[in-house]
């Protein structure tokens, strides 16, 4: 008898943890719903464009390019992000990322300033921006779709204006660096190919030829890049290692509070797959040209604004404000000040975005920045930052504007015409906008 009761007890206890592991996997994705909806987005588009394309879309070479198409827009949706989630719009980003370009463009070309210097002016013109936008949407209550609506026009006609309507080029060759430059190799040096007679040896077109020479060895191989990017792989090493000690510094953090945490064997899984998909990021760069300096910007400013949104009073009164902006005023928070920080941020961010775009076009074009504060919207969106508010993260951006590129890149692969690409995109904002306004219903 008291066998039987203690199998009951056994198995009624077996179906209790049962019951409690699944609840917390139920939880965990209704939590993050929008987070796994994006990266299950991510994935099909990668899937439907590997199939489409002949794996052209997979190739090393392509998915350098797209990451490096995807860091302008990455930049501003980093900033739009902050701004949503403040709750406001900044419609002025593309404009205002072109407009700088074209100044920058114009003090390297027509006055011969050095890269340093340029970069900086770039830099505080966007802050001024920032601080004239910020001004009319903190302390005189213009709402911030108009400002910066106005703002949208008024520096499209400008980089008309200060451009004469031609494009301005060519950039200088360490300008160029931030939107063409790569992270160097330590193991291999590229050089040109010298006879023995000290000549260097020219092509049939009359072009030096290229190739490489090893740390270990002085033997001279020709081609156009070393066999991998040694620097590459050792950040993939520093980036796994660090991403393991969050996430274990987080689940202790959780469970010392008294907070919800997955299971181990299921946060196990989810570190592993994590760290799969960044030793491929990694691998993939490493075996083409290694990481695009635009790239690694990017990536550096992820984590310093998702640590500022996270980890600072600053990112919290940004979503006290866009949750309830009473409560936030009753609270003590200055909301006039905090408005004006995260225009001027978003300034910056654009000036930033502005510097990367024309150094990887190599010139400062008239049409520059257009249609780019769509896209920077779109990507936040898609990354599950909230319309209406006080919901949103940095990294979730980052991986919006990857999508938005993802679309660009693979439909132009395709030979797909513009009108659909346009399409397309509005269809994929309105679809994002719609699962945001049904996941906020559910939640209430």
């Amino acid at each position: 008898m008291n066998l039987l009761k203690q199998s009951s007890v056994e198995n009624l206890n077996s179906d209790l943890k049962k019951s409690e592991f699944w609840e917390i996997i139920l939880f965990s994705f209704k939590k993050n719903i929008r987070q796994y909806t994006m990266l299950i987005a991510l994935f099909v588009i990668w899937l439907v464009f590997t199939f489409l394309t002949g794996s052209l879309f997979l190739s090393p070479r392509n998915l350098s390019n797209l990451f490096l198409q995807s860091s302008t827009v990455g930049v501003l949706a980093i900033g739009m992000t902050m701004i949503l989630v403040a709750g406001h719009l900044d419609l002025s980003v593309g404009s205002v990322a072109g407009f700088i370009g074209a100044a920058a463009a114009i003090l390297q070309v027509n006055y011969n300033w050095p890269a340093v210097p340029t970069i900086l002016t770039a830099l505080a013109l966007g802050a001024l921006i920032g601080v004239w936008q910020g001004y009319w949407v903190a302390y005189r209550k213009i709402p911030a779709f108009i400002v910066t609506l106005a703002s949208m026009i008024a520096f499209r006609g400008a980089i008309l204006g200060i451009t004469d309507g031609r494009t301005i080029g060519p950039m200088s060759d360490s300008f160029k660096l931030i939107g063409q430059g790569y992270l160097p190799s330590i193991i291999f040096s590229q050089v040109t190919q010298i006879d023995s007679s000290g000549k260097i040896v020219l092509d049939e077109l009359g072009n030096p030829v290229l190739g490489f020479t090893s740390l270990f060895s002085n033997s001279f191989t020709i081609g156009e890049q070393p066999p991998f990017n040694d620097l590459t792989i050792l950040l993939s090493f520093i980036c796994i290692s660090a991403f393991i000690m969050m996430r274990i510094k987080k689940r202790n953090a959780r469970i010392k509070y008294g907070f919800t945490v997955l299971p181990k064997s299921l946060e196990f899984v989810s570190i592993v797959l994590f760290s799969i998909s960044i030793a491929a990021f990694f691998l993939v760069m490493a075996f083409y040209m290694g990481i695009p300096y635009a790239v690694l910007l990017v990536f550096i400013l992820g984590i310093i604004f998702h640590i500022v949104t996270n980890n600072t009073i600053f990112g919290r009164h940004l979503y006290a404000m866009g949750g309830n902006l009473e409560a936030a005023k009753l609270s003590g928070i200055n909301i006039k000040k905090r408005t004006l920080s995260v225009f001027i941020l978003m300034g910056t961010l654009a000036a930033v975005a502005g510097i990367i775009l024309t150094a990887r076009l190599n010139a400062a074009t008239t049409s520059a920045g257009q249609n780019f504060e769509l896209d920077a919207i779109s990507a936040a969106i898609i990354g599950g930052t909230s319309t209406m508010g006080g919901v949103g993260t940095i990294f979730g951006a980052i991986i919006g504007a990857l999508v938005m590129a993802s679309l660009d890149n693979g439909m132009s692969l395709m030979n797909i015409e513009v009108t659909w690409q346009y399409i397309v995109k509005g269809s994929i904002l309105l679809l994002a906008v719609w699962v945001d306004i049904a996941t906020r219903k559910k939640n209430e």
